[in-house]
């Protein structure tokens, strides 16, 4: 029989143990204080200089020159719509062909899925460059001419990956049970799909369109590859012209920092729009 007395005291005795041994002058906190650091150092402080040198001129004296000729020129609102028109197309057909993948993927066993996956994925451990390059040279083989159609179809296959994994991810936590009680109350299998299955995606679908939209506008390295003749330059090409010159010199640092402040602005109003900054909410469908 256990001493009631010895037991308190084993307690105790654990209870001012584990105190003095977490307490050295060490809390938890502490622990964010380098990613706190790093979020000045590598974040706040990066869009402090673009903000700076977007409303400053090339003396460090405040101005809005900039921001007037960016958009009072032709060639650089050009560019901004037809990188705005190429990301959208880009996305539509990314969510064209990801979500019946996505779909089927979720519909499998784990095993399977998780080779199929890896299929996805595997590619992406490769460099992108060498990716384009590769896709590049399977354009050569098959005679396809390089140009807008080719741009858009090396941009599908490099940013596909990012839309299926978000869009998977979600219709594998859905709850199965609520499309199996739409199909007993009489409910066909497009009702179903329309009222139950899609606003159930709805997070998978907005979150695999901001992981294509945004990063497609400023792809330039892909849209250069594959321009040919007749293609497109993106509002990422913009910046690196202005940025850095063709000798590796800054050319137009204030200039560059205007169109990259363009680029913050739209990310942030389409994460507005899409509600990116509400908490992820699933949501129960609607009405049949």
């Amino acid at each position: 029989m256990k001493n009631p007395a010895k037991e308190i005291k084993r307690e105790a005795f654990e209870k001012e143990f584990k105190s003095k041994r977490f307490n050295f002058g060490f809390s938890r906190k502490h622990l964010c204080i380098p990613y706190a650091l790093f979020l000045v150092l590598f974040v706040i402080f990066p869009l402090l200089l673009v903000v700076f040198y977007a409303f400053t001129d090339a003396n460090g004296s405040f101005s809005v020159y900039n921001f007037i000729e960016f958009f009072s020129n032709p060639t650089k609102l050009s560019t901004l719509l037809i990188s705005v028109l190429v990301a959208l197309a880009v996305t539509l057909i990314c969510l064209i062909i990801a979500y019946p993948t996505a779909m089927i993927l979720s519909k499998m066993s784990k095993h399977t899925a998780f080779i199929c996956l890896m299929l996805f994925i595997t590619p992406m451990w490769i460099n992108f460059v060498l990716r384009a390059m590769a896709m590049k040279e399977l354009f050569y083989l098959i005679h396809l001419p390089m140009g807008s159609f080719a741009s858009i179809v090396a941009l599908v296959y490099d940013f596909l990956t990012f839309m299926i994994m978000p869009l998977y991810s979600t219709l594998i936590k859905m709850d199965k049970s609520l499309e199996e009680a739409a199909l007993d109350l009489g409910a066909n299998k497009v009702k179903v799909f329309t009222s139950v299955t899609l606003p159930l995606s709805m997070p998978g679908i907005l979150s695999g369109a901001m992981m294509v939209f945004l990063p497609v506008m400023s792809c330039y390295v892909i849209t250069d590859a594959f321009r040919g003749n007749n293609g497109f330059s993106v509002i990422g090409k913009l910046i690196a012209w202005n940025f850095v010159g063709e000798n590796g010199t800054l050319v137009n640092v204030n200039g560059g920092a205007v169109i990259a402040l363009v680029m913050l602005i739209i990310m942030f109003v389409s994460m507005w729009m899409t509600g990116g900054f509400k908490s992820e909410n699933a949501g129960r469908g609607t009405n049949l």
